[in-house]
């Protein structure tokens, strides 16, 4: 937390057009997924084009790591990931993680419920179905952070 608070402070000082660039490391993130998963390894090498710093879990049991984050099933996609403070469930983009640390909300996390076509990780062509961002507290009240496609 210390780190993204001076990442913000240097940013605001400089400039920089983000708290990646202003700290000069990448924001880890913890993502777990199935090993045959295909969008979800997909998904993940959209984070790091896009500054994360991405440590993968294998897990036969995404139930059980979905279950520990809170999850409800409306929430849930194939990948389960932990930034910061937060849970980010589905293909969510880069960009929606990198604005939802930086203005830190009250929330549990971001969820990109199903596996949208055209969301990162789940490119068909030129096939672009529209999704949305749900951003969702610890009770599992949603609401709508961003829209996409």
């Amino acid at each position: 937390m210390k780190k993204q608070i001076l990442g913000l402070a240097i940013t605001a000082t400089l400039g920089l057009s983000t708290p990646l660039l202003a700290a000069g490391t990448a924001q880890s993130i913890h993502v777990y997924k199935s090993p045959t998963c295909t969008c979800c390894t997909a998904w993940i090498d959209h984070l790091e084009d896009n500054g994360f710093d991405v440590e993968a879990t294998d897990t036969q049991n995404m139930n059980r790591v979905k279950i520990d984050a809170g999850l409800t099933r409306n929430l849930a996609s194939c990948h389960t990931a932990f930034v910061g403070d937060y849970v980010i469930e589905g293909h969510v983009p880069a960009d929606d993680i990198h604005k939802l640390l930086a203005d830190a909300p009250q929330a549990a996390g971001l969820s990109v419920p199903g596996m949208p076509v055209g969301s990162p990780g789940m490119e068909m062509g030129d096939r672009k179905d529209q999704y949305q961002v749900l951003m969702f507290n610890e009770q599992g009240q949603t609401k709508v952070f961003s829209e996409h496609n």
